[in-house]
């Protein structure tokens, strides 16, 4: 084969990794039960899958190659091992065994395994700080740096709580299923919890060059949607619905160039309407049931924001109503600060300033980049422009991503030449 096509191969394969290689890593867990084994033989494979399908192409059904590839190397691994080593013999009989019997399982079990990975995850002997992070990095693929980024902690922190928590599914021999439906609601919190972290991730990442990760948000809303296909709850609905609402303004999000563009400036025509229809429709079943949740009061004020044909047409009165009852659902001091911008927005900035100085004064939120953003862009609303310089530089020490940090310096160079402007 030409270096070209040898090249053109291996380019193949780095698209088929950030595809699939977490559904293929899902299922050899199921066939082999064992994550870090199937760690091992999901790298294995697309090692494999490099050199071979340079010599045959590539196959119909990558994914079904990959995991069928990874199914064998691990085993093999697992036979050299136990010639060295007797101890390891039984556990290679009883992975064998594993892997054996679950290779008969149909195609739905494997288009389903992503799910039953994250009910395994969030098993109730798992401490629920430890079940969000950890299948964060194991479903979803999420580095340690930017499941910590989300959580507001450190990656050394993290790393711990992730080795934990797979260390207790193996000690604990936590089933690797989707629970019967009478153990669903002790699970469902902490899986949703999941579900909206991936889609926040593919939305708005919160550390490298591109401001969105298709792949991530498209996974979750996937996610989404085999839950609400399990079970019908409102809050399942209200999660779908405000991640459908969410997406549907991807394309207006960033120019061409992945700036930022901020809600009000976005072209309105550029939103996805069909999103848009499903979504309301699930708001709507959601309240109408009369015992809304977090996830369904969210996806209501997004509904707001959809249906308002310009930003100037919102109506904030009723989205600071939603928020009000958002925080008796979910007191945080994100969903204050949240508040606090439709406040502003609401009744003028300065009003949205007194309330993000009151979530600052009680130490809250210091190090996170948005609450800093958001105090700067009101200040500079209210004509506050050194206020509104301090705050932006602090949101500038703290940001990670890229596209953030330009539309952050974007502000200041903003305000540095209206000061020298003669028409300022």
């Amino acid at each position: 084969m030409s270096e070209t096509s040898s090249q053109s191969i291996r380019q193949q394969v780095d698209v088929i990794y950030q595809r699939e290689s977490r559904r293929v890593f899902a299922t050899l867990i199921r066939l082999l039960g064992d994550f870090d084994l199937a760690e091992e033989a999901m790298h294995d494979a697309f090692t494999a899958a490099v050199v071979q399908w340079e010599e045959t192409g590539i196959p119909d059904q990558p994914r079904a190659w990959l995991v069928s590839t990874g199914r064998f190397k691990a085993i093999d691994s697992l036979r050299r091992r136990a010639r060295f080593d007797e101890a390891q013999q039984e556990v290679v009989q009883r992975l064998e065994g594993v892997a054996t019997q679950n290779a008969d399982r149909s195609e739905q079990d494997v288009e389903d395994d992503r799910l039953r990975l994250i009910f395994t995850c969030c098993h109730p002997a798992i401490a629920p700080q430890v079940q969000v992070p950890l299948t964060l990095r194991e479903v979803c693929g999420l580095t340690t740096e930017e499941i910590a980024s989300a959580f507001l902690t450190s990656p050394s922190t993290m790393a711990q709580r992730i080795v934990r928590g797979k260390a207790k599914i193996r000690d604990a021999n936590i089933p690797y299923v989707i629970p019967e439906r009478s153990e669903l609601p002790e699970r469902l919190d902490a899986v949703l919890t999941v579900v909206y972290l991936v889609f926040n991730e593919g939305y708005a990442a919160s550390s490298g060059d591109s401001l969105t990760r298709r792949d991530l948000s498209e996974e979750a809303i996937r996610l989404g949607r085999l839950l609400a296909e399990l079970l019908d709850d409102t809050e399942v609905m209200g999660l779908l619905a405000l991640m459908l609402l969410h997406e549907s303004r991807r394309k207006a999000r960033t120019t061409a160039e992945g700036d930022l563009i901020l809600l009000e400036d976005q072209d309105r025509s550029l939103w996805d309407r069909e999103k848009i229809r499903e979504g309301i429709a699930l708001v709507e079943r959601a309240i109408a049931s009369g015992e809304v949740g977090s996830y369904a009061i969210q996806a209501a004020i997004s509904a707001v924001h959809a249906g308002a044909p310009s930003a100037a047409a919102t109506d904030w009165t009723r989205i600071v109503e939603w928020y009000d009852l958002l925080l008796q659902a979910t007191p945080s001091p994100i969903v204050e600060l949240n508040r606090a911008v439709a406040v502003a927005m609401q009744q003028g900035p300065d009003a949205g300033v007194e309330l993000i100085d009151a979530i600052l004064a009680r130490g809250e939120l210091s190090e996170y980049h948005l609450v800093y953003a958001a105090r700067a862009d009101l200040c500079r609303r209210s004509g506050r422009d050194a206020e509104a310089r301090t705050a932006y530089e602090q949101a500038l020490s703290l940001v990670n991503q890229a596209s953030e940090r330009r539309f952050l310096e974007k502000r200041l160079q903003e305000l540095d030449e209206s000061r020298i402007s003669p028409e300022s």
